[in-house]
């Protein structure tokens, strides 16, 4: 289908007042572009008014607007603004309750609380109506059920007699095709040639979900953050805020004898206090019992020491006040107040906050190993073999872990055996949560990776993703134990950690469902011509900030054994699969692109 032109309506009150905290909306359009060639998109935030929503579906409905299809989300539940399903109803002409429920089936299989959701489906003319829940993680989940539908959906709506029939037909056969001999060593196509893999070739948002689906999330950080009580006051005494002389208030100025001195760390000076004494004090140091002022040393004028050296009278120049550069007891923060303000996933405002009150970390970083297999692999410390390569994907996994806040714990190269890698895996396994591997996973001879974990009693969730590079990515679980095996050239292992290891070692976390992933921005492709493959492509890209604009240039020749390619990759850009109306990306397009770095912006312009 070509021009396909959709409207992602996102409805919220919050929404329409901060357009920043939408992520619903944009997470749909991300899904559309991934799904389809050539989308056009319109998007709009409204609030949850009736009438308004109601307006804006018709005005979208137009025959002369051309939209196949609305998506919203938002206002489809049990809140008294939630009105969506109420205002859907006005405009359609045509009820698809069979759709609705399918719908709704397909979330209850996720959580129960999808039966607390109210969105209808229908169509206005000859545009689709699709209502979806408000949370990232219900719009990505109602998409998945319906996206294989709405071509053919479309279709019809349309009246495209030609493609309708091919739909039919291409369904016929399939069915056909399921009465033949299936080979379990082969792709069920029942032809004894077939020597191609038997997995599945698995979309990538679908191969993510499967992930994050299957992963049992340690804590859910969201809730500790937000629930978590400050167990002291800080400071837990009054402490002084400049470096001078603590004294009452009501001492006046003029001069005062100075009783002692008090430096940070220092306990707490209970004697008393007369009106013309002081002590001298650190910042940061704990005032006195009965001081309740600070007067800094440049408004004060040392008159007299002492035969050892430490001052023993000084004249106070300003009238000293009560709380004068002074931190009173639970100043910065009150015990029992909320220690996390507001959300923050950031592991160096988490442990630094949590580290301000005397607590170590409670979120346990999950325990990793790293391996490789070839052997064909040399250590970097070994010398050079005409028959060999460098290994250098423990490094990278290394790299890439530690640079992420996710350390691991073992490495290990293992030899093409395997008994070896099965003893590998099976002691691994005894000791760390995830295992992390490259190589060993695609059709080789000597790629054992997957027997091994069939026989190690491993459920193999994902053995191929459409995507390139990474096809042979692999995915696979055992109770709370998780393998993830990376294709062995570099640069499919570098993509697929970002796509898939990293979300779900946050998600093990506790992080929430949408910060999980990588940013996604929209960048303008700088390069002139680029022949788009049959498959999803990942292409590594630097970013230059033009005018406020961010453009991307490929990072030279893309093979993916390149390891040269990630240099200077700020992101990923996501290129689609060759379409016959769309056979090239060409300068100038628009496209989404996964941020790899904190530092993002090769150079500005």
């Amino acid at each position: 289908m070509s021009e396909i032109v959709f409207a992602v309506l996102t409805i919220s009150d919050t929404c329409h007042q901060d357009s920043s905290k939408d992520r619903s909306g944009p997470r749909l359009i991300q899904l559309l572009k991934d799904s389809f060639a050539k989308p056009v998109v319109f998007k709009e935030i409204i609030p949850d008014d009736r009438d308004l929503i109601e307006n804006k579906l018709r005005q979208l409905s137009r025959a002369d607007v051309g939209i196949s299809a609305i998506f919203t989300t938002g206002g489809t539940g049990f809140a008294p603004r939630d009105v969506t399903p109420e205002a859907t109803k006005q405009v359609l002409d045509k009820d698809c309750s069979q759709l609705s429920m399918a719908i709704a089936l397909h979330s209850l299989e996720k959580t129960k609380f999808a039966a607390l959701s109210r969105g209808v489906c229908g169509i206005a003319g000859k545009t689709l109506i699709l209502n979806f829940p408000g949370s990232e993680k219900a719009v990505v989940e109602c998409f998945e059920y319906v996206k294989d539908l709405l071509p053919h959906a479309l279709h019809l709506l349309n009246n495209k007699s030609a493609l309708v029939l091919q739909t039919h037909k291409d369904l016929q056969e399939d069915q056909v095709v399921h009465l033949h001999h299936s080979c379990p060593h082969k792709t069920n196509t029942g032809a004894d040639a077939d020597r191609n893999s038997t997995f599945p070739m698995i979309q990538v948002n679908d191969a993510l979900h499967i992930i994050m689906k299957t992963i049992r999330p340690q804590k859910n950080l969201k809730n500790f953050l937000l629930e978590f009580e400050s167990p002291i006051d800080i400071p837990p005494f009054k402490a002084s805020i400049k470096d001078g002389y603590a004294m009452k208030s009501s001492g006046f100025s003029g001069s005062k004898k100075v009783l002692g001195y008090i430096a940070a760390g220092d306990p707490i000076v209970a004697a008393e206090l007369a009106e013309d004494e002081c002590f001298k004090i650190n910042t940061g140091a704990p005032l006195p019992e009965h001081a309740d002022c600070v007067v800094q040393v440049e408004d004060t004028k040392l008159l007299k020491c002492k035969k050892d050296g430490s001052e023993d009278l000084v004249e106070i120049l300003v009238e000293p006040k009560k709380d004068l550069d002074v931190r009173s007891s639970g100043y910065d923060l009150a015990k029992n107040s909320k220690l996390f303000p507001s959300l923050d996933f950031s592991p160096v405002v988490i442990n630094s906050l949590l580290a301000s009150v005397g607590q170590s970390t409670l979120l346990t970083k999950p325990s990793i190993a790293v391996i490789s297999t070839g052997n064909e692999l040399l250590s970097p410390q070994q010398p050079a073999q005409s028959n060999k390569i460098y290994d250098s994907n423990t490094t990278l996994l290394q790299e890439l872990l530690q640079y992420f806040n996710f350390p691991a714990e073992i490495t290990e190269v293992l030899s093409d055996d395997f008994d070896e890698v099965f003893e590998t895996l099976a002691q691994m396994f005894r000791k760390v949560d995830f295992v992390i591997s490259s190589g060993g996973v695609s059709m080789g001879d000597k790629d054992y990776i997957k027997p091994v974990l069939v026989k190690l009693g491993f459920q193999i969730h994902v053995g191929r993703v459409n995507m390139k590079p990474g096809k042979p990515m692999t995915f696979a679980s055992k109770g709370s134990k998780y393998f993830f095996g990376l294709p062995g050239n570099p640069v499919s292992a570098f993509a697929t950690f970002h796509l898939f290891v990293l979300p779900a070692l946050r998600w093990f976390n506790g992080w929430p469902y949408g910060k999980c992933m990588l940013p996604i921005i929209e960048v303008i492709l700088d390069n002139d011509k680029l022949s788009l493959d049959r498959r999803p492509e990942y292409i590594r890209a630097s970013i230059t900030s033009k005018s406020g604009r961010l453009h991307a240039s490929i990072t030279g020749n893309q093979i993916s054994s390149r390891l040269q390619s990630i240099v200077g990759a700020d992101v990923l850009v996501h290129l689609p699969a060759h379409a016959e109306d769309k056979p090239d990306a060409k300068k100038g397009d628009i496209l989404l692109a996964s941020v790899l770095r904190y530092d993002f912006i090769t150079k500005y312009e």
